[in-house]
């Protein structure tokens, strides 16, 4: 509870040792989580991956859910970041040893030249919306609580949103704008900085907040060849055992299925790729499945 209200209000209450105060808490927080099933899985909704409360991840300005896919142009250029950053590391502990680097870039801003630049924009600009930005950014904002309002609608009413979107993230946005302008010791806030702001927002978290579990070629990927049978095979099975508008015990049916040799993860995962195709819909919690298709 007590980062609640210091990411909400920067304030932090003290009652201890007889001291009663009230502490400023004025800092950045970056937080990174791994998912609840330790991998980020794509047949679950991404409020089933995080499983944190949406008052905690409200108050973080930017969300990002980032996936470990196994890609081969992703991975080598991954791989060149790293390795690269190792050279350029030695390289600059082999130009510090020198007394007078001549081939240092001049174009590389160095570290002090950065903090002072930081420490400057802070203490001597404040920019502030004027009446065209906060116009766009009340319009974008309403324009976003429709489109996830429709979204939902559509959907049948199914929530796969890990983080509402409220007047919190209205003030995100405000936030972020503001310090896009400060960047270049604005006065005022300019609706380019609200577009970028947006941009940001929407990439994060709206990304996070929209995620609905995929369907389409993603069900076996990260699966290996006799897994990925194996499911298939578990697949077949459920059709064949549970008929069109028929229901069926959960538990009996992988009972059933495991006493035929097919494996209890291959019978799990192929109920919940056929829950996703909406051709299954699970009742009473979970307990009873109904066959739709």
């Amino acid at each position: 509870v007590a980062i609640h209200v210091a990411m909400e209000q920067q304030t932090i209450s003290i009652a201890k040792a007889g001291i009663t105060t009230v502490l400023n808490s004025r800092t950045s927080v970056l937080a990174a989580a791994n998912p609840v099933y330790g991998r980020y899985d794509d047949l679950r909704s991404a409020a089933e991956n995080i499983d944190m409360m949406s008052t905690i991840l409200s108050r973080f300005d930017c969300i990002f859910i980032i996936r470990d896919v196994r890609d081969e142009n992703r991975d080598l250029s991954i791989a060149k970041h790293v390795m690269g950053v190792h050279m350029k590391a030695s390289n600059l502990t082999s130009l510090g040893s020198q007394k007078n680097p001549t081939n240092i870039d001049s174009s590389i801003l160095d570290l002090k030249s950065l903090k002072d630049y930081v420490a400057y924009c802070r203490s001597r600009c404040s920019p502030r919306l004027n009446n065209e930005t906060a116009a766009l950014l009340s319009s974008e904002y309403v324009a976003i609580r429709r489109a996830i309002k429709e979204r939902g609608d559509h959907a049948g009413g199914r929530k796969h949103q890990a983080v509402p979107v409220t007047v919190r993230q209205l003030e995100a946005l405000v936030r972020l704008a503001e310090s896009l302008a400060k960047m270049r010791l604005e006065t005022t806030v300019q609706p380019r900085d609200v577009h970028e702001a947006l941009r940001l927002f929407k990439v994060s978290t709206m990304n996070a907040a929209s995620a609905a579990p995929q369907t389409s070629g993603v069900e076996l990927r990260f699966l290996g060849d006799a897994e990925r049978l194996q499911v298939q095979n578990a697949e077949q099975f459920l059709k064949q055992r549970v008929p069109v508008g028929a229901d069926a015990k959960t538990m009996l049916l992988i009972d059933e299925g495991v006493a035929l040799g097919h494996s209890d993860f291959a019978l799990k995962r192929a109920v919940k790729i056929m829950s996703n195709r909406a051709e299954l819909t699970e009742l009473d919690k979970g307990r009873r499945l109904r066959r739709l298709r």
